[in-house]
C-alpha cells in the first residue's frame, strides 16, 4: 500500500490549503470541495480532439473532465490520481453515462514494474435476487426489456464505482480520495455549460425521467430539459462528494445513504401521474456493505510484435478482442485492400462473439476457459471457418475449447445468436503521466440514464446494469442470473505494449460494440497503417455474430458495395433509445519517441471529445 497525500485533511481552512498549494506545487490539490468559484473563472467548454506534447495527457468525452485530470497532472498527481479526478467529474457532466451509482473496469500500467494490473468494479446482483427476477409475477412471462427492465429497481446492481476509485488510489495513487474528488465537487457546485449532447440525452429519456420525483426535479426543471448554453448545477451531488471526502467510502456503502439507496431500489419513488411499470428490486444494505472490488491479472495476447492487455472476466472484452486478434494474425491484412481487410475483421469478430456467448460469464460462478480461448492453436482452428472470399452464414457456431489441435476439419453446424441487452451508453477515459504510468478506464451506469432513478437529495442516478444478464434463465447459460454474480460486460479498456513499453492505450463506450470498436481501431492502427487520429475517426462497423453488420452511414457509403458482394448485409447504426447513427465514442493515447504523447478523442461522435496534454507541442 502506498502512502497517499491528503491536503484536505491537513488544511483547516481554505486559506491554509491555498498556502499549501503555493508552497508545495508538486503534490498540491485543487481547491477544497466547498470553495466557491470566482466570477471570472472560466468554465471549460472548448473541445479539441487531438493534443500532442509531453509531461502527461488525459482524454475524455468532456472538456470539464479532461481539464480536471490535467490539473491533477500539473499539480504533481500521477495517472491514477488524474483518472479518478476525471471520472468523478464525468459523474457530474456525463451523469447519464457514469457516476457513483454504477461500475466499471480499471486497467493500469505501472512504469516502475512494467506490469499491467486491473480492477473489476462491476456491479453485482443482490444476494436475495431470485433466478426468476426478470419474470413478471402477474403474467408468468418475462418482462419486456423496455420499459419494464430498463426503468426499474429490478435492474439495479450493487454499485462498484466509488469502491474502484478508492482501491485504485490505495493501490497505485499518491492523492487521497478527498483530494481526487475536489475538482468534481467544484464543477458540481459552480455548474457546467449544457451542450447539445446533454440536452438531447435528457430529451431521449424524458418519459423515463418524468416517472420519478427526484429525477424529474433534477433533470427536467420547469418541465423541460436544460437549454443548450445554460448552466447546470448539481449541489446535491457536490454535497455527496463532500461527505465522501470527509468520511470515506463508508459514507456511501454504510449508514443513511446505503439505507436510502436500498429503499429507493426496493420501493421506487414514482410520480403520481407515472404510467410506466416500475418493477421493484432486491438491493439491500448488506449488499452495499459487503461489496468488494476484484484485483486481477489482465488478459494478454501477442499481436504482430505487440503485447495487448485487456480486461479479464467478468468482462468479455479482453478475451473476445484477444481471440479475434489471434485469428487475424494468421492473415497479412497490410497487403490486402481495405475491403478485404475489413471482411477478415468482420468474420473474426463473429467467430470470437460466438465463443463469447457460449463461454463467458462471471468466473466466480462459471468456469471460464480464458487460457484456451486465447490459445493460438485454438485460434488457428477457429480461423478454419473464415473464408477469405465469402462471408459465412450467421450466426456461426462456437468452437470447442475441450478438443482442438489447430487442424481444419469438417465445417461446423450453424450456431445461435446470443441475446444482446447491453446499451450503447457508458464512457471511457485514457490518462498517462510524466513517469510513464498509464490508466485506461471504462465506467458506466448501463442505459443512457441508467435506471432513471435519482437517489433523493444526493444527485446521482442508479445503474440498471443487471439487464446485462440474460433475460431468460437457463441453467447452461454462463450469463444467467445468480445472487451476488457480476453480469457479463463488453467493456474493453486496453493497453498495448511494444518491447515492454507503452505503445497505445484505448477504450470506448458502446455496449457490445465496444469490443468491435477497440478491435477495429487496433486493426486500423497496426495493420492498415493509419495514424492514431485516423484510426479513431475512421467509419465503423460491428459484426457480433448476427445476420446483419451494423455500420455507420459513412462506412456503408465507403465499403458497402464491396462487402455486400462478399455476402455481408450492412444496416445503418442506431438504437431504440437514441437517434444517433454512431458506434462508440473512443479515447486513446499513443506513445512516441522522446516521451511524446498523442492524445486523441472523437473528432465528431457524441458531440466530439476533449484531449489535453501537460506541455503542448
Amino acid at each position: 500500500m502506498r502512502m497517499r497525500t491528503s491536503l484536505a485533511a491537513a488544511a483547516t481552512s481554505t486559506g491554509v490549503l491555498a498556502a499549501l498549494v503555493v508552497a508545495t506545487p508538486t503534490v498540491a490539490s485543487p481547491s477544497a470541495p466547498t470553495s466557491a468559484p470566482t466570477s471570472a473563472e472560466p468554465r471549460p467548454t472548448a473541445k479539441k480532439a487531438t493534443a500532442i506534447g509531453t509531461g502527461g495527457a488525459v482524454t475524455t468525452v468532456d472538456p470539464e473532465a479532461s481539464a480536471a485530470g490535467l490539473k491533477v497532472l500539473r499539480a504533481g498527481g500521477n495517472a491514477v490520481d488524474a483518472a479518478v479526478a476525471a471520472a468523478a467529474t464525468l459523474g457530474v457532466t456525463e451523469p447519464y453515462s457514469a457516476g457513483i451509482g454504477g461500475g466499471g473496469y480499471f486497467v493500469y500500467y505501472n512504469a516502475k514494474s512494467g506490469k499491467v494490473r486491473t480492477l473489476d468494479g462491476r456491479e453485482t446482483a443482490p444476494r436475495k435476487m431470485p433466478q426468476d427476477a426478470f419474470i413478471d409475477p402477474a403474467t408468468g412471462k418475462p418482462y419486456n426489456f423496455t420499459p419494464e427492465l430498463v426503468t426499474s429497481g429490478v435492474g439495479v446492481g450493487t454499485p462498484g464505482t466509488l469502491a474502484t476509485w478508492d482501491k485504485a488510489l490505495d493501490s497505485w495513487g499518491t492523492w487521497s480520495l478527498a483530494d481526487a474528488l475536489a475538482p468534481a465537487t467544484k464543477v458540481a457546485t459552480r455548474g457546467f455549460v449544457v451542450d447539445e449532447t446533454f440536452r438531447q440525452q435528457t430529451l431521449d429519456n424524458e418519459e423515463r425521467f418524468r416517472a420519478f420525483k427526484d429525477t424529474k426535479r433534477l433533470f427536467l426543471p420547469k418541465g423541460d430539459a436544460p437549454q443548450v448554453g445554460s448552466i447546470f448545477r448539481n449541489p446535491d451531488l457536490a454535497a455527496t462528494y463532500d461527505a465522501i471526502a470527509r468520511r470515506g467510502t463508508k459514507a456511501f456503502y454504510r449508514g443513511a445513504l446505503a439505507r436510502l439507496i436500498s429503499d429507493v431500489v426496493r420501493k421506487p419513488r414514482t410520480t403520481k401521474n407515472n404510467k410506466l411499470p416500475v418493477p421493484k428490486g432486491y438491493l439491500t444494505q448488506r449488499d452495499l456493505r459487503d461489496y468488494e472490488v476484484r484485483s486481477q491479472r489482465a488478459t494478454k495476447v501477442g499481436y504482430r510484435g505487440h503485447d495487448v492487455y485487456g480486461m479479464a472476466p467478468s468482462s468479455s472484452g479482453g478475451t473476445t478482442v484477444g481471440e479475434a486478434l489471434n485469428i487475424l494474425e494468421r492473415y497479412d491484412l497490410s497487403k490486402m485492400t481495405a475491403e478485404q481487410a475489413l471482411h477478415h475483421y468482420l468474420e473474426a469478430s463473429a467467430l470470437a462473439f460466438a465463443d463469447r456467448g457460449k463461454y463467458l460469464g462471471d468466473p466466480a460462478y462459471v468456469d471460464v476457459p480464458v487460457r484456451r480461448l486465447l490459445d493460438d492453436t485454438f485460434a488457428a482452428e477457429r480461423a478454419c471457418s473464415l473464408n477469405p472470399a465469402k462471408a459465412a452464414t450467421k450466426p456461426v457456431a462456437a468452437g470447442d475449447v475441450t478438443s482442438y489441435d489447430g487442424v481444419c476439419g469438417p465445417a461446423t453446424a450453424k450456431g445461435e445468436t446470443d441475446t444482446d441487452t447491453e446499451n450503447l451508453s457508458t464512457t471511457n477515459l485514457t490518462v498517462a503521466d510524466r513517469w510513464g504510468n498509464v490508466v485506461e478506464y471504462t465506467l458506466t451506469i448501463e442505459q443512457t440514464g441508467g435506471s432513471g432513478m435519482v437517489v433523493p437529495g444526493h444527485g446521482f442516478l442508479l445503474n440498471n446494469e443487471l439487464t446485462d444478464f440474460s433475460t431468460v434463465y437457463s441453467a447452461t447459460d454462463p450469463n444467467r442470473i445468480q445472487p451476488g454474480k457480476r453480469p457479463r460486460s463488453s467493456m474493453s479498456p486496453t493497453i498495448v505494449l511494444k518491447d515492454g513499453k507503452p505503445f497505445m492505450a484505448l477504450g470506448s463506450p458502446g455496449g457490445s460494440t465496444i469490443i468491435t470498436t477497440v478491435l477495429q481501431m487496433l486493426v486500423n492502427r497496426i495493420d492498415l497503417g493509419m495514424t492514431i487520429q485516423e484510426a479513431i475517426a475512421a467509419p465503423r462497423a460491428t459484426q457480433r455474430n448476427t445476420a446483419n453488420v451494423t455500420a455507420e452511414p459513412a462506412f456503408i457509403t465507403a465499403y458497402g458495395p464491396a462487402l455486400t458482394a462478399l455476402g455481408h448485409n450492412l444496416v445503418p447504426a442506431g438504437d431504440a433509445f437514441t437517434s444517433a447513427a454512431e458506434i462508440g465514442a473512443a479515447t486513446a493515447i499513443e506513445f512516441g519517441p522522446k516521451r511524446l504523447l498523442t492524445a486523441v478523442a472523437e473528432p465528431s461522435r457524441r458531440g466530439r471529445g476533449s484531449a489535453k496534454v501537460v506541455d503542448p507541442r
